[in-house]
């Protein structure tokens, strides 16, 4: 990973960044880097993408990528089987 210097940053804009990193808990670095990573999502109005690992799958080896529909009526049975056990009562361990 890359270093980024930002020169001439005003001491008002540091404490509003100090500031929301204690509100946050996190360092003052990680906090910079976050709203920088948030800002440049509200700029270019990329909205973060969460997909279901069956989704990706899906996505990556589909009949679109030319492995054929047996591909994707495996992993429609796959996804079939997670619904019905989801909601079943945890275990008890001892």
């Amino acid at each position: 990973m890359g270093d980024l210097l930002i020169r001439n940053i005003s001491d008002a804009l540091k404490r509003d960044i100090a500031a929301a990193a204690d509100r946050t808990g996190r360092s003052l670095s990680d906090e910079a880097k976050e709203l920088l990573r948030r800002g440049l999502i509200a700029e270019s109005d990329i909205k973060p993408v969460e997909e279901s690992a069956y989704d990706v799958l899906r996505a990556a080896f589909g009949a679109d990528e030319g492995l054929g529909d047996d591909f994707a009526a495996i992993l429609d049975e796959v996804e079939a089987e997670r619904k019905k056990d989801f909601g079943r009562p945890a275990l008890e361990f001892q």
